[in-house]
């Protein structure tokens, strides 16, 4: 080893400032996040909120018995962790193939991917943490959409 390499190990510890650590309260989420119709959603973490660079961080609440209007999220990259309930959602060019998910379940929805999702139980609410990778949390509501489901009567049925 020459007398001018760089250590080995981590590199030495940068000085810490108060902002580096947040903890934002179940009481602190934000309800100014876009919303689409049978699905509320709360913003935690995010540039607008703390200063975040490269995150947006939520939860997502899908009432007993509901579904959501069709949409998308964009350019975004959506992940998905499923505290509580079982949730579908409905893609394909149709909204025609559902995927379930239970909790303890990840989900990962594509960049652009039309959707809509549906609570499984007429009970319990499905309640997920939401991880994005753009600094807003993009939703694009296609109210018009074909293959829309009934978001105010009876609990879908596809063909």
């Amino acid at each position: 080893m020459s007398q001018h390499s760089e250590p080995e190990g981590p590199p030495p510890a940068r000085p810490r400032q108060a902002s580096d650590v947040h903890v934002v309260t179940a009481s602190d989420l934000s309800t100014d996040a876009p919303q689409t119709t049978g699905l509320q959603r709360f913003e935690a973490l995010s540039a607008r909120r703390l200063g975040t660079r490269d995150l947006w961080m939520g939860l997502s609440v899908l009432p007993p018995g509901s579904r959501t209007g069709v949409h998308h999220h964009g350019e975004s990259e959506t992940g998905l962790y499923v505290l509580s309930g079982v949730g579908r959602w409905w893609v394909g060019d149709e909204l025609g193939e559902a995927r379930e998910a239970h909790p303890g379940d990840f989900v990962f929805i594509a960049p652009h991917v039309v959707h809509w999702e549906e609570n499984a139980s007429d009970t319990e609410p499905v309640r997920m943490v939401v991880a994005r990778t753009t600094q807003d949390a993009i939703v694009i509501n296609l109210p018009d959409h074909p293959a829309a489901p009934d978001t105010d009567g009876e609990r879908y049925d596809h063909d």
